[in-house]
C-alpha cells in the first residue's frame, strides 16, 4: 500500500471530523428547500381554487336568497287556490244554471198535475204562440206570397194568370209583361224593406206538428211534449242569434243574416221544410244516433244529455264567421223556478258547438229563390250540424221517468 495516499485519506478525514457539527444543520437547511418549493406551488393552488369556488358558491348563496319564498308565501298560495276553488264553483254553478230556463208548461213536467189531456194542446199552442213571438222580436217576415202578388197585379188591371206554376220564374217566362215583372219587383222590395230577415213559421220544427196535435197516449204526450220543449230551447237560441247578428238593422237589405231557412232534428239536414218530415230532437246516446259525425266525442253520460240539430241561414258572405260565433257564445235566459212562481232571476247559458258547416253560393234568380231580395251583399247559404248539451244537474228533476229509464239504458 501507498503510505502517502494514506496519508492523504487520514487528513482528508480528519477534515471532516472538524466539520461534522455542521453536517446536520446543512442537511436539514437541504431538506427544507426542497419541501419549500412544492409546498408553496401546492399552496398557491388551493389558495386560487378555494376563492374561485367561495365566491361560485356566494353568489349561489345570493341568487337563492333573492329567490327564497317569503315567510307570507302560503298565504298567497292559499288566496290563489281559494280563487281556483272558487272558479270551479263558479263553473259548476253555471252550468247547472244553464238548463234551468222557463217551460212552456208548468203542468206537465216530471209528470202531469192535471189529468185532463187538454194540457197537451195547450202546451203545442204554447209552443205555436211562442215561435210566433220568437219571429215577431227579430222583425222577420217572408217574400211576398201568391195571394199579395195576385192582388198587387189585379190592382195594376194586368192579368193574374200564373204560367210555369211558380213565380219565382217569372224572371224567364217570355209571357210576363216588363209593367207586370216591374210590379212584382216593386212588392219584393218592399217586403224586404220591412223586415230584417226572413223566416215563416213552417219552416221550423215542431210549428206544424202541434196544429194538427192528436192524443194518443200519456206516455207518449209527455214525451211529445219533453222532447219539443228541448227543441224550443234550441230554436230560441237560434234566434237569440240572428236578432244579435242583426242588431240596428230594419231591412234584410242590411242585415248580416238574411233568411233562416230552416231549422230541423233530421239526420240527413234535409225535408223538414214546411213539416213535410216532422222529426223531433234525440238523444245522442251514441254515434248511431248522431246526425254527422261526433267530433267532439260527446254522447249522454252520467253528467250531460246530448242533441244533435241542423240549421241553414242566407247570410252575407262577411257574415259566416261572426254568425257561427255568435251561435256558440254565451246567452242570456230569465228562470223563475220549475214552479214558474219564483223570484224570476237572469242566468248564462252557453251549450252549442258546430259539427259540421257547408256553404253553398246563392243564385239569385234560382226558382226557389226568385221572390227574395237580399241586397247588394253577396250571400251564401250556410248548412250547419250542431252539438247541444244538457247539463243533467240542471234539469234532471224535471224529466220524465220513461226519458230518465231511456237515458240508462245508453
Amino acid at each position: 500500500m501507498d503510505i502517502s495516499k494514506f496519508k492523504d485519506l487520514i487528513q482528508k478525514l480528519s477534515f471532516l471530523r472538524n466539520y461534522s457539527s455542521l453536517i446536520l444543520p446543512v442537511t436539514i437547511i437541504l431538506v427544507a428547500v426542497l419541501l419549500f418549493i412544492p409546498t408553496q406551488l401546492m399552496s398557491s393552488k388551493l389558495k386560487q381554487r378555494i376563492e374561485a369556488e367561495s365566491i361560485s358558491i356566494g353568489n349561489r348563496v345570493k341568487s337563492l336568497n333573492q329567490s327564497a319564498v317569503s315567510r307570507n308565501q302560503w298565504e298567497i298560495e292559499q288566496k290563489y287556490q281559494q280563487a281556483y276553488e272558487g272558479d270551479a264553483n263558479q263553473m259548476a254553478l253555471l252550468a247547472k244554471q244553464s238548463n234551468q230556463r222557463e217551460l212552456l208548461s208548468y203542468k206537465i213536467f216530471p209528470k202531469p198535475k192535471d189529468a185532463s189531456t187538454l194540457i197537451f194542446k195547450e202546451f203545442g199552442q204554447r209552443y205555436r204562440s211562442g215561435i210566433d213571438k220568437l219571429i215577431a222580436k227579430v222583425n222577420a217576415h217572408d217574400c211576398p206570397s201568391d195571394t199579395e202578388l195576385q192582388k198587387a197585379l189585379q190592382g195594376s188591371g194586368l192579368s193574374t194568370a200564373r204560367r210555369g206554376g211558380d213565380w219565382g220564374e217569372m224572371g224567364k217566362s217570355d209571357v210576363k209583361s216588363e209593367v207586370e215583372a216591374t210590379i212584382t219587383e216593386v212588392l219584393c222590395r218592399e217586403k224586404a224593406e220591412q223586415a230584417s230577415v226572413y223566416v215563416t213559421p213552417a219552416e221550423l220544427s215542431g210549428y206544424k206538428f202541434w196544429e194538427d196535435y192528436e192524443y194518443i197516449g200519456m206516455n207518449t204526450a209527455i214525451e211529445d211534449c219533453w222532447y219539443w220543449q228541448l227543441a224550443y230551447w234550441i230554436i230560441e237560441d237560434v234566434f237569440d242569434t240572428i236578432d244579435a247578428m242583426n242588431s240596428g238593422s230594419s231591412s234584410v237589405f242590411t242585415s248580416p243574416a238574411k233568411r233562416l231557412l230552416e231549422v230541423n232534428f233530421v239526420a240527413s239536414g234535409k225535408g223538414a221544410i214546411g213539416g213535410k218530415a216532422v222529426v223531433k230532437p234525440s238523444y245522442v246516446l251514441s254515434a248511431k244516433e248522431a246526425i254527422t259525425i261526433p267530433h267532439t266525442k260527446r254522447f249522454c253520460n252520467d253528467d250531460i244529455d246530448v242533441v244533435h240539430f241542423n240549421i241553414s241561414v242566407v247570410v252575407s258572405t262577411k257574415a259566416v264567421l261572426p254568425f257561427m260565433q255568435q251561435l256558440c257564445s254565451a246567452k242570456q235566459h230569465k228562470f223563475r223556478g220549475f214552479s214558474g212562481k219564483e223570484q224570476e232571476q237572469i242566468f248564462k247559458h252557453n251549450q252549442i258547438t258546430v259539427l259540421e258547416s257547408n256553404i253553398t253560393t246563392i243564385d239569385q234568380p234560382a226558382k226557389t229563390r226568385g221572390l227574395y231580395r237580399y241586397g247588394e251583399d253577396a250571400v251564401v247559404q250556410l248548412d250547419l250540424v250542431c252539438e247541444y248539451i244538457f247539463y243533467k244537474n240542471s234539469y234532471d228533476e224535471i224529466k220524465p221517468e220513461s226519458i230518465k229509464e231511456l237515458l240508462k239504458k245508453k
